[in-house]
């Protein structure tokens, strides 16, 4: 039987403490308490809020990380494709990359060997290899401009992005770690030989303290702040902002596969398939110093991504075409580079405290592709503080329904429908797509789509929305419709905030619970 999100294990002493629910903080408290140590999370507002759900939601090697000679980063990600779709078959997927050549731009026998090189870095053994294309001839030159006649096709793969931060925090609750949301960090300071922690709920007010013997600063874009506010550590500039946006159009190919286009300015950006009707566009570069609650998508990168994607698309992509957009920033490690794109996606971890004092890890920057292994070399560090308890295990450990073969997928959404044939295939195939096999836990023992209860548009339904609650820390509709799921580029206003006052209700009957 599952455990719900809000209940409470009361621990007056974790061995490690981790401030952040990104996909470094949830990946690390997941590999941690799989090793036997005691773990707590904080996280001031839902889990992958920030930057963990507005990536490009690629797992990918980083091609154009080549052009600055990062192999060992590129090998280390392409290593972890196949790792990673193999423990989340359903939320990760084989997706094949389209490279036009562009004449005035990067010359064909350079991008055969990035190519080559890519193929042959990070011991691919199930996505296939490169080709090239005649553009003229393939489906994926269609959409194209005719001047692009020469295109390469290579693998990566796509991956929900915030639904993987989820299933690594509820895979450590599973295992005992405790999770909190909305919970803030006020004050951390060290007692001996630990630290005493002070929390506040975001949303009640209420206080409560809890010690640790180490902690962890995985705050991402807060990481600089975190330190500054902590007595005697290291408060000096570590992280350095860098604004990625995307826009969401109506869909503007039919094939599956997705698009990298060279610009320029030497950037990149990507049109990529984006649940079923629609096609993402991006990411944008540039250095951020504003406030962190004000991140949006700006008038200049919404031209520069239209303008991008039109110098390849016959259809031009316009700003009334635009049916959604988001903004973040990458907390990348500060290396002094001269521009935003040329600034390392290495991740840094720091150990700082004197010899007798509690230590804290720091981890600065980092991407999606490489979090497990971050998380295993962070265990490197625990170890060394706190003494080695088990061995590295998550390299071949499924996630929360991803246990199923990795070239499953299809025979999981056919059994799912063999099992409830009156409900709408789609529904099956999405639930499929989320929840994996835990996709069973919404169903129960539903035989039509009015035993799943109250339909709130666009096939989210009450019984969906109460696992989320009780399973996935879900206490908005925005923690629903824009994270555990992108239901809001098919809701209205008026359905999301009909499913507001749902939850709203929904959650004054579990604070009983959840208190206890």
């Amino acid at each position: 039987m599952l455990r719900r999100t809000g209940e409470r294990r009361v621990v007056t002493m974790f061995d490690i403490f981790i401030i952040g629910g990104g996909v470094n903080g949830c990946g690390i408290a997941r590999d941690a308490i799989g090793r036997g140590y005691s773990v707590g999370l904080a996280e001031m507002d839902d889990l992958a809020s920030g930057t963990s759900s507005r990536s490009t939601k690629l797992v990918h090697g980083g091609l154009r990380y080549l052009e600055h000679y990062e192999f060992r980063l590129v090998r280390e990600a392409l290593m972890e494709r196949e790792v990673l779709w193999s423990n989340a078959p359903h939320i990760i997927w084989p997706l094949r990359f389209v490279l036009p050549h562009h004449k005035g731009l990067r010359p064909a026998w350079l991008l055969r060997l990035g190519l080559f090189l890519y193929d042959h870095l990070g011991g691919r053994k199930l996505l296939p290899a490169t080709k090239a294309l005649d553009l003229t001839k393939d489906a994926t030159g269609a959409p194209l401009k005719g001047d692009f006649r020469l295109g390469f096709e290579y693998s990566d793969c796509w991956v929900d992005d915030a639904r993987l931060v989820v299933l690594n925090a509820r895979d450590a609750l599973d295992r005992g770690a405790e999770i909190l949301t909305r919970t803030r960090v006020v004050k951390a300071e060290r007692i001996g030989d630990h630290w005493r922690i002070t929390l506040a709920d975001t949303v009640s007010g209420e206080t409560r303290q809890v010690e640790a013997r180490l902690l962890i600063n995985a705050a991402g874009p807060w990481a600089d702040r975190v330190l500054r506010e902590l007595p005697g550590a290291d408060a000096g500039h570590h992280v350095r902002l860098v604004q990625g946006s995307h826009i969401v159009v109506p869909r503007m190919f039919d094939h599956d596969r997705c698009y990298i286009f060279q610009n320029a300015d030497g950037r990149i950006i990507f049109a990529i398939p984006y649940e079923d009707d629609f096609t993402l566009i991006g990411t944008t570069d540039r250095d951020y110093q504003g406030e962190l609650k004000d991140i949006a998508i700006s008038s200049e990168e919404t031209d520069y991504l239209c303008a991008a994607a039109s110098e390849y698309f016959k259809k031009p992509v316009r700003r009334e075409d635009i049916v959604w957009s988001y903004s973040g920033v990458r907390p990348l490690y500060d290396d002094g580079a001269t521009s935003a794109q040329e600034a390392t996606r290495e991740y840094v971890l720091k150990v700082d405290g004197a010899a007798s004092a509690p230590k804290i890890i720091n981890v600065f920057g980092g991407k999606i592709t490489t979090s497990r292994r971050l998380a295993e070399h962070v265990m490197q560090h625990v170890e060394t503080v706190l003494g080695k308890r088990g061995d590295a295990w998550t390299m071949k450990a499924p996630l929360p329904g991803g246990d199923f073969p990795v070239q499953g997928f299809d025979a999981l959404v056919a059994g799912l429908a063999a099992d409830y044939p009156a409900l709408d295939r789609a529904l099956v195939q999405r639930l499929a797509r989320h929840y994996g096999t835990r996709a069973r836990h919404i169903l129960g023992p539903a035989r039509t789509e009015a035993d799943l209860g109250h339909a709130f548009g666009a096939g989210l339904t009450e019984a969906e929305v109460h696992y989320l609650i009780d399973q996935e820390w879900a206490r908005s509709a925005a923690d629903i419709v824009w994270r555990r799921t992108k239901l809001g580029l098919r809701m209205t206003a008026t359905e999301i905030a009909a499913l507001d006052d749902f939850m709203r209700n929904a959650m004054q009957e579990r604070l009983p619970t959840a208190a206890q």
